[in-house]
This record gives C-alpha cells, sequence and structure tokens, in this order.
C-alpha cells in the first residue's frame, strides 16, 4: 500500500512524533478516507501532554486524533452504500452493536466502545480506515473544516438540546469551543439571554463574537450575581463546560428553582457538591457523553442547515509538520478551535 505520514504517540511520555507509517489496510466492512483537514480535540491535548488520564488509557504506539474530514478513496468489499470521491467525516465512537445499550438506542454508552485515536489508530495522518457504519455525509459543497468539527459540535447539540432554549435564560460556563458552539445554538434556538463566562480574555472574545449577551470575566464577577440582577430570580438553563469546581458552584448558584443543568466539562478531581440545594431547588441534572448515534448527527445538520454559523471558533491552521506549535498554543489557551492540514 506504501508508506504516509503520520502523528503517533510511540512511547508511553509526553510529546508525539511525526513519523512515516503504512498506510493502513482496510477491512471489509472499512473504507480508507484521505484526510483533508483534521481538528485537535482537548483529548489529543492530553495525549500530548501525557496526564494522569492518558497514563492510564493509551497504549503506545497509537495515531492520535479522530476529528476530520475528508474523501473515501478505496472500499472495503462489504461496503455498497457508499461512493469512492464523497467528501465525509465520521463518528469516532465505534460500538459493539450487541450490548443493552446498543440494543435500546445508546450506542454512545456502549459497554465495549472504541474511540478512534484512542483506541485505534487516529486521523493526524494522511491517510485513515474508518468503518463504514459510522461514516457521516458531508454536502459535497461544504467546507472540510466545518466537517472536520461535527465531533465536538455534535457534543454541543446534545448538551444543548436535552432543554428547550427558545424564550430561556441560558448560562454557559467555559468558553472553550464546545461552548462557544453552545452560545451560537442557544442564539439560534431563541434564547432570551445568553450568560457566558470564562476567565480567558481571548475566548471572552470570541463570546462575544458568537453573540453572547452578557460575558463575564470570572476572575472578576461571580456570574450568579450578574445572572441574578439581570433576570430578578435566576437563570432556567446551565451548560457546564469548563470542567471547574469553582465555575460549576457559580453556575449553579445562577439558576432559578427548577432549572436544568447539562454537565459535560471533565472534572480534574473530586467535586464537592451541595445536594440540599439541588434537591430543594428541584434542578435536574444531565449527564452529556459525546453523541447520540445518530440522532444527534441529524440534529446538528438541521441546524448548519438552517444557518447556524460556527466557523469563527476555528481560529489558527497548521500543517502537520507545524504540530508541536499548534499543540503549544492549544496549551496556551490563546486559540479557539485548531486545525491540521496533512
Amino acid at each position: 500500500m506504501g508508506m504516509m505520514k503520520a502523528i503517533r504517540k510511540k512511547v508511553a511520555g509526553p510529546g508525539l512524533e511525526l513519523c512515516e507509517v503504512e498506510i493502513p489496510q482496510i477491512r471489509g466492512d472499512q473504507v480508507l478516507v484521505k484526510i483533508e483537514v483534521a481538528a485537535i480535540c482537548g483529548t489529543d491535548l492530553h495525549i500530548y501532554n501525557w496526564d494522569q488520564w492518558s497514563a492510564n488509557r493509551i497504549k503506545p504506539p497509537v495515531t492520535a486524533g479522530h476529528e476530520f474530514a475528508g474523501r473515501i478513496v478505496k472500499l472495503g468489499k462489504d461496503v455498497t452504500h457508499l461512493q469512492e470521491g464523497m467528501l465525509v467525516t465520521a463518528e469516532g465512537h465505534f460500538v459493539c452493536g450487541q450490548c443493552y445499550y446498543c440494543r435500546t438506542g445508546q450506542g454512545h454508552i456502549c459497554d465495549d466502545v472504541k474511540i478512534l485515536g484512542v483506541d485505534v489508530d487516529g486521523i493526524f495522518a494522511k491517510y485513515a480506515a474508518i468503518d463504514a457504519g459510522n461514516i457521516w455525509l458531508l454536502p459535497e459543497d461544504s467546507d472540510p473544516a466545518l466537517g472536520a468539527i461535527h465531533d465536538p459540535l455534535g457534543n454541543a447539540v446534545h448538551a444543548a438540546n436535552v432543554h428547550c432554549l427558545t424564550g430561556q435564560d441560558v448560562v454557559i460556563t467555559g468558553c472553550g469551543p464546545i461552548g462557544l458552539y453552545c452560545i451560537a445554538l442557544a442564539k439560534q434556538a431563541g434564547a432570551r439571554r445568553v450568560f457566558a463566562s470564562d476567565i480567558n480574555g481571548y475566548r471572552l472574545g470570541l463570546a462575544k463574537q458568537l453573540g453572547a449577551d452578557f460575558v463575564v470575566d470570572a476572575k472578576e464577577t461571580d456570574i450568579a450575581d450578574l445572572v441574578k440582577e439581570v433576570t430578578g430570580i435566576g437563570a432556567d438553563i446551565l451548560l457546564e463546560m469548563s470542567g471547574s469546581r469553582q465555575a460549576f458552584a457559580s453556575g449553579l448558584g445562577a439558576l432559578r428553582k427548577g432549572a436544568g443543568v447539562s454537565l459535560l466539562g471533565i472534572f480534574s478531581d473530586v467535586v464537592n457538591m451541595d445536594l440540599d440545594a439541588v434537591i430543594f431547588n428541584q434542578l435536574t441534572l444531565y449527564g452529556i457523553n459525546g453523541r447520540r448515534m445518530f440522532d444527534t448527527w441529524y440534529e446538528m445538520e438541521a441546524a448548519l442547515e438552517s444557518g447556524l454559523n460556527v466557523k469563527p471558533v476555528i481560529t489558527h491552521r497548521f500543517s502537520f509538520e507545524e504540530y508541536e506549535k499548534a499543540m503549544e498554543l492549544m496549551n496556551s489557551g490563546q486559540c479557539g478551535k485548531v486545525l491540521l492540514i496533512p
């Protein structure tokens, strides 16, 4: 098949390595995709930095990356519903199809899930082998960069759409890319007011650009105080995207009784919370894991077709050879979504 460039975690420890590997062979139920655009996820940054989660989960060697857009260049012998040349992205969770969760429409929390770029070789490469059942077709005239961010955008759609946001006061804690997508989704849904908080000035600027009505520097202002002052009662919805204990506590404090909460931010340590406040204020908490397969994908497609604009979240592009610059920029936080171009 020949050789290709790939960005891999070759050994346990910090960093990644750009190296030459064989172009992957595909099974009968897979397709070979030529990657046009890859996007860096927070998971990839964890793998690059080699934190405790990575050390416990990653088994090198493995090619990193799971967010992409590209074109099919080869079909497995059993694939009949796709064609070579199609512009595609993919759901990065490969599920068993047999467990209780898969058989009850909850494949996104499958007991035996394998994650692209974590458990199997990913897409920071010129070519990638992808299960055909996971492929998602992109409009032929669409921007591949937008296709490359479907995975994290789907997380935002999942978190937002467990609530009715129309006419609601919505608090978003954490203005990383997924939090920024949530701002755009809330505005498109007709939220009454959107409050966004972070401690990163660059990302607060992006939050304004995405349409947040109130942007709060959490180092200077408690968002709970502002929300109560503006609304007189508290917000209806909290979308927690930060993974910060302090931000979560402030977000809960900003809510009215009977409010709803989506929890997507990953916390690095144990969170102590006031359960009496949850119980007596009758709050509803939803844990958000990935995207519903494939309900969320259809909802995302509809949102984009009806004008959802998340392109401002894409702020930087690097070549594969510049991957270390891209990762260090991610570590600095002075960016939105960062792309890698093979």
